[in-house]
């Protein structure tokens, strides 16, 4: 299994983050992607993935973290696109949930990572959060533009959604609330079995979305934990985990060019 959105940079694995990379070493996870939201979160997972072999690093400004961000904090992202470790663009996309930052201003970030991951040709990580209106529109205008890499995480919507995601060449990741049996995540569930077996990933976005059957049991998610939400989905789609674990291991060696980071 590959984990292809995790924050190992955050606080709450400042303890334990080198045991907990080895926690889903031992747990079959053979890579982790660690996100960037800021411009010192972004250096900070760059290195975290030069001190592990199995750690890769994409680099970004999250939406609810741009409005703090510094007259300099972009081009200092943009300047680590030239290291190694580095395989992607994010995390970035828009957020109505939070209040955090005016939706123009996410707009204009959201804009440059997705002209700078076309002008690059690296995969971009997107979020959105109750924004599904303002963002298709502009990612089919990016898909105007020529070829879109990109994976939607966390992935909340239904099978309409992930429909036109498909349909504009993207891949879409699904983290832990896909285990959840509320009635409320019920559309996301069956919009998991919609997904072409080619374009489906995996995440925890730990230290968050803890899946089933830990959830409210281990407040902190951390990437071994991935191999629950990989079973829920193989569960959904009728197929072996383990079948599972290779596709989805492929999808992410595809997307994020691993094989030739190696």
């Amino acid at each position: 299994m590959i984990d292809t959105h995790c924050h190992l940079d955050d606080e709450q694995f400042d303890a334990d983050r080198a045991a907990a990379i080895q926690r889903a070493a031992a747990a079959g996870v053979e890579a982790m992607i660690a996100l960037g939201t800021t411009a010192a979160s972004s250096q900070a997972s760059v290195r975290v993935a030069e001190s592990h072999a199995n750690v890769y690093a994409a680099v970004g400004i999250h939406p609810n973290s741009c409005a703090e961000a510094a007259p300099g904090d972009w081009d200092a992202v943009v300047a680590l696109l030239g290291i190694a470790r580095v395989v992607a663009l994010g995390e970035t996309g828009l957020d109505r949930y939070w209040d955090h930052a005016p939706i123009e201003l996410q707009r204009d970030y959201f804009d440059r990572h997705l002209r700078l991951s076309q002008a690059r040709d690296l995969p971009v990580v997107i979020h959105c959060r109750d924004a599904q209106a303002e963002m298709m529109p502009m990612l089919r205008e990016a898909a105007g533009r020529g070829p879109l890499r990109a994976v939607m995480h966390a992935f909340a919507g239904d099978a309409a959604m992930a429909a036109e995601c498909l349909e504009l060449g993207l891949y879409v990741s699904f983290a832990g609330n896909v285990t959840y049996s509320n009635k409320k995540f019920q559309s996301l569930r069956e919009a998991a079995v919609t997904i072409p077996a080619d374009r489906i990933l995996i995440e925890t976005d730990s230290p968050y979305l803890t899946p089933e059957p830990l959830r409210g049991k281990q407040k902190r998610n951390e990437p071994a934990l991935v191999a629950h939400t990989a079973a829920a989905l193989a569960a959904l789609r009728g197929v072996p985990v383990e079948e599972f674990g290779r596709q989805t291991t492929a999808n992410a060696r595809r997307l994020f060019h691993l094989d030739a980071k190696v």
